[in-house]
């Protein structure tokens, strides 16, 4: 069914940027798709998502840090992470669902989503 590849990911020192990518195939028109992460000893959290009509959300942690985007041409979703702080090390995982409407509420509960990439790893050295 759905297949997702995530890639991007690295180290950086504190204060640099990433940017990630999540190749997709087999989804639907009507999806919410975003990017979440899990570091060693805390639970997975959303990061963002982002749904058909580009509504975004994000975590307060990450705001005005990270951008999500989509190319829906090449079925690709992009995370742009800059100012990046150790705290934002963790293994970051691309993620999609099926969602109807004509404006889907995207939310980023990692329970609501059942496709999922291996997950790209990112560090931040400080």
């Amino acid at each position: 069914q759905v297949q997702l590849v995530e890639s991007g990911g690295g180290a950086v020192q504190a204060g640099g940027s990433l940017r990630l990518s999540c190749a997709a195939s087999l989804i639907f028109s009507n999806y919410c798709i975003g990017w979440f992460r899990q570091a060693p000893g805390k639970e997975r959290e959303g990061v963002a998502t982002i749904n058909i009509n580009s509504k975004t959300r994000y975590a307060e942690s990450v705001k005005a840090r990270f951008t999500i985007s989509q190319d829906n041409a090449k079925r690709t979703l992009f995370l742009q992470m800059d100012s990046l702080k150790p705290e934002d090390t963790a293994m970051y995982y691309c993620a999609a669902v099926e969602a109807f409407g004509t404006a889907p509420y995207c939310g980023l509960d990692s329970g609501a989503y059942d496709n999922w990439g291996q997950g790209t790893q990112v560090t931040v050295s400080s």
